[in-house]
This record gives C-alpha cells, sequence and structure tokens, in this order.
C-alpha cells in the first residue's frame, strides 16, 4: 500500500465515481493535493474516504459523518468521537425500527384488502351465474 492515490485509483479501489470524490473535496472532506488538473490523495484521504462511505452505509449523513471525522484526535482515546457515533447508530436503529413497524402494519393492510378483494370479485362471479 502506497501514500499516494490518484483519483482513478481511489475511484476504483471504492467502487465510486471521479465526480463523488471531487464532490467530497468541494465540501471539505477530502483535500487531494492539486498539480494543474492533477488531484493526489494521501493515505489519510484515503482513510476518511473509508470512514465517509461507512457512514453513509450506516445511514449517516454527510454532515453527521464530517462532524465525526472532525472530531479525530490521534492525541487521545477519542471517547467523545465514539460517543458521538454510538448516538448517531442508536437514533439511525430507533428510526430504522419505526419505519419497519410502518411498513409491517401497511403490509398487513395491504393482505387485508387484497383478501377483501378477492373475496368481493368471488362473490360477484357467484352472483352472475
Amino acid at each position: 500500500m502506497h501514500a499516494q492515490y490518484s483519483i482513478r485509483e481511489l475511484s476504483r479501489e471504492f467502487d465510486v465515481t471521479t465526480r463523488t470524490l471531487r464532490f467530497y473535496e468541494e465540501k471539505g472532506l477530502l483535500s487531494p493535493v492539486r498539480n494543474g488538473q492533477t488531484r493526489t490523495y494521501s493515505a489519510a484521504d484515503r482513510t476518511r474516504l473509508i470512514l465517509i462511505l461507512r457512514g453513509k452505509s450506516l445511514g449517516l449523513s454527510l454532515e453527521q459523518s464530517a462532524d465525526l471525522i472532525s472530531m479525530y484526535d490521534p492525541d487521545s482515546d477519542n471517547k467523545k468521537q465514539l460517543q458521538a457515533l454510538i448516538e448517531r447508530i442508536q437514533a439511525r436503529r430507533l428510526k430504522l425500527e419505526e419505519q419497519k413497524q410502518e411498513i409491517e402494519h401497511m403490509i398487513g393492510d395491504l393482505n387485508a384488502w387484497e383478501a377483501r378483494s378477492l373475496a368481493a370479485m368471488k362473490a360477484n362471479k357467484r352472483q352472475k351465474y
């Protein structure tokens, strides 16, 4: 593993578009060295990208991921950062559980309406003969 990466290397490695990497740069999340049109990303940029994508997979917003990344302090135990991550995970889980209950309720309603509709069709079919 080397300490410098091109935009194409990171794009391929993490299966993201180069446009996505430029967007993260515009948002101040990545800070590649620019030499004309060429961007060179550091190992720290690569690590930040990993954290951004991990946050995305957890359902965190880009702003939430940026906040968590900015809390990192290599000279501390990062307890504050970890606590903030735990709180965001718990909030995300709660929201997903609520959505899951809503979906289960909706599926129950759909099943009931489908059964009623099928029964009505069957009753209508028998009445015609």
